[in-house]
């Protein structure tokens, strides 16, 4: 809570590398049951970012990939009651590849504002998670700061798991242990900072850990915080076999 305080407390920090734009990217493959709930919660972040901080802009990249379900008409629902929300639409064949190019239509959109990457946060998340409402909050708090990136924490829906794999789960990743994983569901990157590492590898799987490494070997700052914490899909089939429901099946 004292470190949550503390973060919010800067959010309205000035100067050059002060956040004034925030863009948030989600890939989507076939997750209809899911992604009205994860919109849902961003764009409750993004108007308490705004409420709070009427100052900065905040936007959301919606990115379907290859959905053949009904997730597509369900994005196009929300953005067509929303401005703030672009569609993007291809086979991109991996959540690497679709998070780059969402990244990329995102930071387009703010280059047109005469955004400065250096004040532009790019907050990344699933189509199956729930972020909290100060997700962004947080973000740019931590940002003004001096963080580059973010690495935040996730935890599988505990009523979509059985009580030996939560166990299981929270004794190895918990809010005690000492290190937090880096999750594509939970993560911020300055973009200047971002466009310095190279962007996300168009990856089939572990770009989000790919990039992070890369930021660390750039010189960016990279922070982890458990005050910027999400909720994920507890789910034991996932997309990609390496992934974050190929790890739950394992526990």
């Amino acid at each position: 809570m004292i470190e949550l305080e503390r973060i919010q407390s800067t959010t309205a920090q000035s100067g050059p590398d002060a956040i004034r734009h925030v863009v948030v990217v989600v890939p989507v493959r076939n997750e209809e049951e899911l992604l009205a709930g994860c919109i849902g919660c961003i764009r409750h972040a993004m108007d308490r970012l705004e409420a709070t901080r009427p100052d900065l802009t905040a936007a959301l990249t919606v990115v379907l990939d290859g959905c053949t379900d009904g997730s597509a008409a369900i994005a196009r629902a929300v953005a067509a009651q929303h401005g703030s929300i672009q569609i993007l639409e291809a086979d991109y064949g991996s959540v690497g590849a679709a998070r780059a190019a969402g990244t990329t239509a995102a930071l387009e959109r703010v280059r047109n504002l005469n955004g400065a990457m250096e004040a532009v946060w790019i907050a990344c998340t699933d189509a199956d998670t729930l972020v909290p409402g100060n997700w962004l909050t947080a973000f740019v708090g931590l940002a003004n700061t001096g963080a580059d990136a973010v690495t935040g924490t996730v935890e599988p829906d505990p009523a979509q798991l059985d009580a030996k794999r939560l166990a299981a789960w929270h004794h190895r990743h918990g809010r005690s242990a000492e290190a937090a994983p880096v999750h594509g569901a939970n993560l911020g990157i300055r973009a200047s900072a971002y466009l310095a590492a190279g962007g996300f590898r168009g990856m089939a799987e572990h770009e989000d850990v790919r990039l992070v490494e890369d930021l660390r070997s750039s010189g960016a700052i990279v922070r982890s915080s458990r005050a910027v914490h999400a909720v994920t899909s507890g789910r034991l089939e996932g997309r990609t076999p390496g992934g974050f429901a190929g790890y739950l099946a394992a526990l």
